[in-house]
């Protein structure tokens, strides 16, 4: 008998956008149950690759055959009819609407006279959830109630209630903690299994291991490598392939022993800090120049510690304290005049203002510099925050450049020279590499590094546990909201930290 052919191939495959070749004749190929990788730095032209599987973009060249037949995906319904979705980063959920409307959304069970059969949905719906394991989901909730990792189930619910036979995973385990990845891990095994395709893109290169069988690597638009077994290619390759050099997770070296050794003050000194429901009395100290990590699952009270000391939430009990000044509980005002600074885990949403410049986005906490008699002095703005972004190299060195632009990366190194503009001496970092490649994570490193080196104390929080302990000098590990280990980070290695947040107890 001859073999099936492939279920879908995209050979030679163009797009162009005014000044910008984003597909210079990228190929790809994926075989029924089969989960492909799809690896490549930002701007390496994954996400054109995927609209264009989805229908959203239309190639300029190239063809695409479904089944072994030439296909021809003119829009987003036409990719869905073939049994194509794509569920990405940021998901197109209706927050408002229930799940089962969510669901069936577009769809929708009616009668004869198009009246929506809501039971029926409901059901239909319940019947999807369960079969990715997750019965608990009530489709009557509406989504906006539900947690990232149980709206991504739901969005794996829709994309199975149109008969799907390729799902095209866009980070898909960028929100959610390690029992939630191995959650997610389970239900793509269970869909390859009934011989669902998936295209599964992410940053993080262990993930690769664990769950893909073939790798494809672009760079520059460019397919540099397809189909590479994802179990035996080292992963020292596919970094080479996909920056062009050799990039490691290489940690810059630590410098805190020297702001020790030389007796500074604590600029941040955190005593009795409590949140009633989120977590339990913490206690801390940061020195310039020194960087201390949050380690522990999502919702350990990781991010709820650093919003507390941000002004952000008003906490139950406890002091914050900078350069010898307490601050006033749950202002961020006063913890902006003090000289805190916070760059969020969804930056896009709660630090960018994403229609706007590169410089309004750097300036906009310093606004007061720029004022002269109730005007702003756009050519001082614009100079201020250039020195700002170059300090920190951003790319592209053009303050005038839209922020919605920028990668992932420079988008977060935007969000640091605004405070560095600022003049903070205390940086939060909440997720700071998140949805970052691997390249430009290097490049935050450094970054981060040369911060604390001038002085700047620096309250890392991060999901990873290898960056925490790569980037820090010391370590609070947390779990259920309470703090059981605290430790110099070269004391710890990851399967400790692992050991300490699942089963850990208090200690001194």
């Amino acid at each position: 008998m001859a073999p099936e052919p492939p279920l879908l191939t995209m050979s030679g495959i163009t797009k162009s956008f005014p000044g910008v070749r984003a597909l210079d004749g990228v190929d790809l190929e994926v075989q029924a149950g089969e989960v492909h990788c799809l690896l490549g730095q930002n701007g390496a032209g994954k996400s054109t690759l995927i609209k264009v599987l989805a229908g959203a973009h239309q190639p300029d060249g190239g063809e695409i055959t479904w089944r072994g037949e030439p296909a021809a995906l003119k829009s987003p319904i036409a990719a869905m009819r073939l049994g194509i979705a794509t569920i990405y980063q940021e998901l197109d959920l209706v927050d408002g609407l229930s799940v089962a409307e969510n669901v069936f959304l577009g769809h929708e069970p009616t009668t004869a006279r198009f009246v929506v059969r809501t039971r029926e949905g409901r059901t239909a719906a319940a019947a999807l959830l369960k079969r990715l394991g997750h019965p608990e989901i009530d489709p009557a909730r509406p989504v906006g109630e539900l947690s990232a990792a149980q709206q991504q189930i739901v969005s794996m619910a829709r994309a199975l209630s149109h008969e799907v036979r390729l799902i095209v995973m866009d980070e898909p385990s960028a929100a959610l903690d390690p029992d939630e990845v191995d959650n997610l891990f389970r239900i793509v095994a269970a869909l390859t299994a009934d011989g669902v395709a998936v295209v599964y893109i992410s940053h993080r290169l262990e993930e690769i291991r664990r769950i893909g069988d073939r790798v494809t690597v672009l760079k520059d638009g460019r397919a540099v490598a397809v189909g590479l077994p994802a179990d035996s290619t080292p992963t020292r390759d596919i970094v080479a392939m996909m920056t062009g050099r050799n990039v490691e997770y290489v940690f810059p070296p630590r410098t805190a022993d020297r702001a020790k050794a030389s007796g500074a003050e604590p600029v941040l000194k955190v005593e009795g800090l409590t949140r009633k429901g989120e977590f339990d009395p913490v206690d801390l100290e940061l020195r310039p120049g020194e960087i201390v990590g949050l380690a522990g699952l999502v919702g350990s009270g990781r991010s709820e510690i650093l919003e507390t000391v941000y002004g952000a939430r008003r906490p139950s009990a406890g002091r914050v304290t900078v350069a010898g000044r307490q601050l006033r509980p749950g202002s961020v005002r006063a913890a902006v005049a003090a000289g805190i600074g916070l760059a969020p885990e969804e930056r896009k949403a709660q630090a960018l203002l994403m229609l706007e410049s590169v410089t309004r986005n750097v300036s906009v906490s310093s606004m007061s510099r720029f004022s002269r008699a109730g005007w702003i002095d756009r050519g001082a703005e614009r100079r201020a925050a250039r020195e700002a972004t170059r300090e920190i190299s951003l790319r592209p060195d053009n303050p005038d450049t839209p922020v919605r632009t920028l990668s992932g990366g420079n988008q977060q190194k935007a969000v640091l020279a605004r405070w560095l503009l600022r003049g903070c001496r205390v940086l939060l970092l909440d997720e700071p590499t998140r949805g970052v490649d691997v390249g430009a994570r290097a490049e935050l490193y450094a970054v981060i590094r040369r911060l604390a080196d001038d002085g700047l104390a620096v309250l890392l929080v991060s999901s990873e546990v290898p960056e925490v302990l790569g980037l820090a000098d010391r370590v609070l590990v947390l779990r259920e909201g309470r703090v059981v280990h605290t430790a110099d980070a070269r004391e710890l290695d990851e399967h400790r930290v692992l050991d300490l947040v699942m089963e850990g107890s208090p200690t001194s």
